[in-house]
């Protein structure tokens, strides 16, 4: 899966994002009915202890909301990272933003983001490949995953 189209995926703002502006919380936009995608989430949402991470799938309404600048292709074909301040990151872009927002996550950020060619195909390269890697997951881990990921999503301040 590629990252969309290059319409202001660096910095875009997003419309729709004022609670979370409000809540201080970053949405990570994912594909619920991908296991790896939900098993990856968790350990992301495991690793945020502070809670700053907001999941919202992309099949949801609230999703179509914060991305409403992309066509459901574009929504589908990647993750996405909103900050609070609004300002939306796509696949492999999105993820020095997002080590950033974790304790500890600076150092892995600055690595990311010193080498963005590097970070955007290696993305690419986990997206088109998520199937196979998704059954290197066990069962159990996965169904955990979904329901850290589904606990997190119930939590005040999320992207409604």
């Amino acid at each position: 899966m590629e990252s969309p189209g290059r319409r202001g995926d660096t910095d875009a703002r997003v419309e729709g994002s004022g609670g979370l502006r409000r809540s201080g919380r970053w949405a990570v936009l994912y594909d619920a009915d991908c296991g790896f995608c939900k098993w990856t989430l968790s350990l992301l949402l495991r690793w945020d202890r502070a809670a700053r991470l907001a999941p919202v799938a992309l099949q949801r309404p609230e999703a179509a909301d914060l991305l409403v600048e992309l066509t459901p292709a574009e929504r589908m074909a990647c993750w996405h990272l909103i900050s609070p301040s609004g300002e939306r990151r796509s696949g492999g872009d999105a993820l020095p933003p997002l080590l950033r927002a974790l304790p500890g996550g600076r150092f892995p950020a600055a690595v990311f983001a010193r080498f963005p060619r590097l970070t955007a195909r290696g993305y690419r390269l986990v997206a088109e490949h998520r199937s196979e890697l998704s059954r290197l997951v066990p069962p159990g881990a996965k169904q955990r995953a979904g329901q850290r990921v589904q606990e997190r999503e119930q939590l005040p301040g999320a992207a409604r």
